[in-house]
């Protein structure tokens, strides 16, 4: 199911990412949601739902990490 709002995140996401990446894992989940509709599109089998998180934690990958502190901080260019 798609997310409209930032506090329809998983708790997981909204408690430990900051709201730019929340936004990124939230247009990136409805965007896998879309793309992964077709069954035979997913590589691991998982359900839709599952590959949509595995996108959207991805993409937020790209543009975060996990400092030593634990907290998510932005990756500098």
């Amino acid at each position: 199911m798609p997310y409209r709002t930032l506090a329809e995140l998983p708790t997981a996401v909204r408690e430990h990412l900051p709201v730019h990446a929340q936004e990124i894992y939230l247009r990136a989940f409805n965007n896998a949601w879309e793309q992964y509709k077709d069954p035979r599109k997913r590589r691991k089998k998982g359900s839709r739902e599952e590959t949509a998180h595995r996108v959207a934690w991805g993409a937020v990958e790209r543009n975060y990490e996990k400092g030593g502190s634990g907290k998510w901080r932005r990756i500098s260019s």
